[in-house]
């Protein structure tokens, strides 16, 4: 597509946008997006659900834009809309409350009395971000995020330390929401039928134990860092523990092309292409990561957390300066595989039990299972003022 064609299409998006706004906004609309639309999962998912199920159906209008609507027609309860089409505009430029997880595009116009809450998509973050990391973001990037905090109203914050992050480096200095964030509410709830529903649209048998790797990104790029040997420690891990287990593989959405390059094997699951993640780390009972921000929400669950490090020396070189040296981190270190399969067969639970409970104590945890709660409250606040008397249940 031609300069002349884009220029065109956002001056056609602009003139659009600026005609939207004579239409009255809806006080009880609320439209939701993440990641550009592409994915249905983060905060947005846990915090709509919520409102599904806790408050009565005629209180809020809700609204959820996909990239590809027509493969999301399931999701009944919501009006869909295509991401950066017409309609998506009109419900946008009418909606009371604007509902994301990642920075918003610049064509994305903020009204007076509108209501934006970024909810980020972390509650915690390994890897430096925003201005601490300035100097790894591009100009473009850096411009969007700078107009982004700027149309912000409300940013959640799952721990201290991450109100002390935001702060410093988010470009914003408006109200953070200090309780816990959506979608690590589900780490509260002890489901059965949940999980159950989630080993089942994974195809994971019901008795099967689960174990996940869920490595991050790394800018150079190449698959040879994620490879393990799948099956020996599917097999470690029977010998060790005793049962069945299932080892699922989550790549980061980058590599959502080149997941299927892996051979899987006997019991090895590629679920990179699965929208939620907070489903997969519902029902695994050992995860083993890296460098990713997973390992954060994980830790509220207090199961076995191991991180699988062969690259740390490069990692530090080459990618984001980290929030934590790795000493400080509570999980079991690893930086090989034959180390790795050490580590799990020496795990000790008490022990490991006592650091993670120091450590949410140190980074100041808000994680409660009640963010959904706290946070519709202040939503019927903004959308109904003084007859927001309806509690969630």
């Amino acid at each position: 597509m031609s300069q002349w064609v884009l220029n065109f299409k956002g001056l056609c998006i602009f003139v659009l946008t600026f005609l939207l706004r004579i239409l009255p906004i809806k006080s009880n609309k609320i439209i939701f997006f993440s990641y550009y639309g592409s994915q249905y999962g983060g905060n947005p998912k846990y915090l709509s659900e919520y409102i599904l199920k806790n408050v009565s159906k005629d209180s809020f209008e809700i609204v959820w834009s996909f990239v590809h609507p027509n493969e999301k027609r399931a999701f009944s309860d919501y009006r869909l809309v295509r991401w950066l089409s017409l309609r998506f505009f009109y419900e946008l430029s009418t909606s009371k409350v604007i509902v994301t997880d990642y920075r918003t595009l610049p064509i994305i116009r903020k009204r007076k009395n509108q209501y934006y809450i970024q909810t980020w998509h972390s509650s915690l973050r390994l890897k430096q971000i925003e201005k601490d990391a300035i100097d790894h973001l591009t100009t473009h990037y850096v411009k969007m995020a700078k107009k982004d905090s700027s149309k912000c109203d409300l940013l959640l914050s799952g721990c201290q330390e991450s109100t002390t992050i935001f702060r410093r480096s988010f470009w914003y200095q408006g109200p953070i929401f200090e309780k816990g964030t959506p979608r690590n509410d589900v780490f509260f709830q002890k489901d059965i039928k949940k999980s159950e529903w989630i080993k089942a649209k994974l195809q994971i048998p019901k008795s099967h134990r689960v174990v996940t790797y869920a490595p991050t990104f790394r800018t150079n790029g190449g698959l040879d860092l994620y490879r393990l040997d799948f099956n020996a420690i599917r097999k470690k891990l029977e010998a060790e523990y005793g049962g069945d287990w299932t080892f699922l593989v989550r790549l980061h959405p980058h590599l959502l092309s080149q997941s299927q390059a892996f051979f899987m094997g006997q019991k090895v699951l590629d679920v990179t292409h699965y929208d939620d993640p907070q489903d997969i780390l519902y029902v695994t009972d050992l995860l083993i990561t890296d460098y990713s921000s997973l390992m954060f929400d994980f830790a509220l669950t207090k199961r076995p957390c191991f991180l699988y490090l062969p690259d740390l020396e490069t990692y530090m070189r080459n990618e984001r300066e980290l929030y934590f040296s790795i000493d400080e981190l509570p999980f079991l270190k690893a930086f090989s595989q034959e180390e790795l399969m050490e580590q799990i067969g020496q795990f000790k639970r008490v022990a490991y039990l006592k650091r993670i409970n120091q450590f949410l104590e140190k980074v100041g945890s808000y994680e409660t299972g009640h963010a959904s709660e706290a946070l519709v409250l202040h939503i019927q606040n903004i959308c109904f003022g003084e007859r927001a008397t309806r509690s969630s249940s």
